[in-house]
């Protein structure tokens, strides 16, 4: 009797969990299914941790925050992220040391308009835990100048201060990196070489400052939309270019209508992959 009640507990069980909705699964490269603790443990041999996101996902920016909390219990951290622009590198400084509060953060630096509900989580964690937070794109300002003017001549009149802010100049760029080659297809005529230099500067620079401020037994997690770290390009190609030694870890997140298998433009585009129901709510 039982053994009878134990097997018809069971099938309760294993029924009540095959009509779960989960709202996101993780998978491998390969297309296999994995836990949140393997992919851990995997990560946790990397010194470099990307997660690429959608930028109004809120299950990407909650396993942001779930996965830094989690390396933090046994890695040095170092953050860093595409939201937050290099020129305010001493304005972010100022508010993880408490020098300025919420609304002085919000004078003085450029947020991103999800900024309260998606990227605060994230700084006052650093903030709470001494780690430090690296805002490693360019000022959009000259990034903007790239594409709407001379392409990366016009990175050459910025003053010495500025040039501290971009990577180092001249950048290498090359054109046919499928994902720059697949930006140019996507425009079909309607767009100029310099919104792809455009991208490639943002790549650069954000390469350069996760660099920069690397350490030694350090993990670096750096934040960013999926795009810039797909396929092991964007950001990774620069870092690769520079230090092809460094060990790398990709996440990436992506949306699909039937979250149970991943689909095949997916496979590969990263370590792991967040696959995320189409139907969930996003930020904005």
């Amino acid at each position: 009797m039982r053994k009878l009640l134990l097997f018809l507990i069971s099938i309760v069980i294993f029924s009540a969990f095959k009509n779960d909705k989960p709202a996101y699964i993780l998978y491998n490269s390969n297309g296999q299914k994995v836990s949140f603790s393997k992919m851990i443990s995997e990560l946790k041999k990397k010194q470099i941790i990307f997660f690429g996101e959608l930028h109004n996902n809120p299950i990407a920016h909650w396993l942001q925050l779930e996965l830094t909390q989690e390396l933090k219990k046994s890695k040095n951290l170092i953050l860093g992220a595409e939201m937050f622009e290099a020129d305010n590198q001493n304005e972010l400084d100022l508010y993880l040391k408490d020098s300025i509060d919420t609304n002085g953060l919000d004078t003085l630096v450029r947020l991103w308009k999800n900024y309260k509900t998606d990227y605060k989580p994230l700084l006052d964690y650093a903030k709470k835990n001494q780690l430090p937070f690296i805002a490693t794109n360019i000022p959009r300002r000259f990034a903007v100048a790239v594409h709407k003017k001379e392409g990366f001549k016009a990175l050459d009149s910025l003053s010495f201060e500025e040039k501290k802010w971009v990577a180092p100049l001249p950048v290498l760029f090359d054109p046919t990196v499928p994902s720059y080659a697949a930006m140019s297809q996507m425009m079909l005529g309607h767009g100029s070489i310099n919104m792809i230099k455009a991208q490639a500067i943002k790549d650069a620079t954000m390469a350069y400052f996760i660099l920069k401020n690397n350490q030694e037994n350090h993990t670096f997690i750096h934040y960013n939309g999926a795009y810039h770290s797909n396929n092991y390009e964007g950001i990774l190609w620069y870092i690769q270019k520079t230090n092809p030694e460094i060990t790398i870890g990709t996440i990436s997140t992506v949306s699909q209508e039937n979250i149970n298998k991943l689909e095949k433009e997916n496979k590969g585009i990263a370590d792991f992959i967040v696959v995320v129901d189409a139907d969930m709510t996003t930020s904005y």
